[in-house]
C-alpha cells in the first residue's frame, strides 16, 4: 500500500501539466485554477485529520506557498513557449541542482568528500540529460529552447527553491507536516489571485478557464498531499525516487496528449535525457 500512495505523487504532478494544457487559458487562468483546487485539497484534509500548527508557521507557510506561485507561472509561460515535453525536464533539472546547491550551502547537506563527489556527479548526469531534452530541430512550431527563454524559467524557478527550502528552517522544522499543508496550498491561491488579478486587471475572475483548470489543482494538491504520507511510510529518499516518474508522464504526456511535435532526432535526444535525468535524480540519495 505504501508504494501505492507513493506513486500518486508521480501520477499527479505529471498529469498537472497534461490537463491543463488540454483545458488551455492563460497563465493567471492555470494557476488559479491550481491554488484553488490545491486549497480545496488542503481545507478537506485540515477538516478531517484536525491537524496543529502554529501562528507562526501559519503565516510563513503563507508565504513560501505564495512564492511557490512564482515558479508555477514560470511554468505556465514555460509552457507556451516551449512546450510541455521541453519544459518539465529542465524545470525538473533547475529545481534539483538549486535545491541541492542550498542543502549544501546552508544546510549542511552531503557532508565529506565522497557524499560531494557523488552528489555532484549525479548534478552533472541530470545537466546534460536536459542539454539533450532540449535539442530541438526547426520543425516551425515555435516552441523552442531558447536563451531568453532558459532564463526566465530558471529565475521564475527561484520560487521553487524557497518553497522547497522552507520545511527545513527552523520556524517550521518542528510542525507536523499535515498541519501546514493548508497554509501552503491557500498562500498559492493568495499568490495566484495577485498574480492574476495584476496580470489581467481582474478581467481572469470572470473567465470559466480560471476555474475549469481547478482540475488540474486537484490533481496536484492530492499529489502533494500523498507525498506527505509516501515520505513518512518510506522514507524521503525513497518516495523521492517515485516522484521522479512525473517527468516521464508529463514529458510524454505532452507529446502523445498535447500532440507536441518531435522529430525522430528530438525523440531520441528526449528520450536519452529522460533516462539520464532520472538515473541522476536516483543518485542524489546516495550523497
Amino acid at each position: 500500500m505504501a508504494y501505492l500512495i507513493a506513486l500518486i505523487p508521480a501520477l499527479g504532478w505529471g498529469l498537472m501539466p497534461i490537463i491543463t494544457g488540454k483545458i488551455g487559458g492563460s497563465s493567471a487562468n492555470q494557476i488559479f485554477g491550481i491554488g484553488a483546487g490545491a486549497s480545496i485539497i488542503g481545507i478537506v484534509a485540515f477538516l478531517i485529520m484536525h491537524p496543529s500548527v502554529s501562528t507562526t508557521a501559519f503565516i510563513f507557510s503563507l508565504v513560501c506557498g505564495a512564492l511557490w506561485s512564482t515558479g508555477q507561472v514560470g511554468q505556465f509561460v514555460s509552457f507556451k513557449r516551449m512546450g510541455v515535453s521541453n519544459t518539465i525536464p529542465l524545470s525538473t533539472v533547475l529545481q534539483l541542482v538549486g535545491n541541492s546547491i542550498i542543502g549544501v550551502l546552508f544546510l549542511g547537506n552531503w557532508s565529506g568528500t565522497q557524499a560531494l563527489l557523488i552528489g555532484f556527479a549525479a548534478l552533472a548526469i541530470v545537466v546534460v540529460g536536459a542539454l539533450l531534452t532540449s535539442v530541438s530541430d526547426d520543425n516551425g512550431s515555435g516552441q523552442k529552447v531558447t536563451t531568453a527563454n532558459f532564463l526566465f524559467l530558471l529565475v521564475t524557478t527561484i520560487g521553487y527553491w524557497v518553497y522547497s527550502t522552507f520545511p527545513s528552517l527552523p520556524v517550521v522544522k518542528g510542525e507536523d507536516s499535515v498541519g501546514i499543508f493548508l497554509p501552503e496550498m491557500l498562500g498559492i491561491l493568495i499568490g495566484a489571485s495577485i498574480y492574476g488579478t495584476i496580470a489581467t486587471k481582474g478581467q481572469f475572475w470572470k473567465e470559466s478557464e480560471s476555474y475549469k483548470n481547478i482540475l488540474g489543482g486537484l490533481s496536484w494538491g492530492a499529489a502533494a498531499f500523498a507525498y506527505i504520507f509516501a515520505a513518512r511510510q518510506l522514507g524521503t529518499n525513497t518516495a523521492f525516487i517515485f516522484t521522479q516518474l512525473n517527468v516521464i508522464i508529463a514529458t510524454f504526456g505532452g507529446i502523445l496528449i498535447l500532440h507536441e511535435r518531435k522529430s525522430a532526432k528530438e525523440m531520441k535526444f528526449t528520450v536519452s535525457g529522460i533516462v539520464l535525468i532520472v538515473l541522476g535524480s536516483i543518485l542524489t540519495i546516495f550523497a
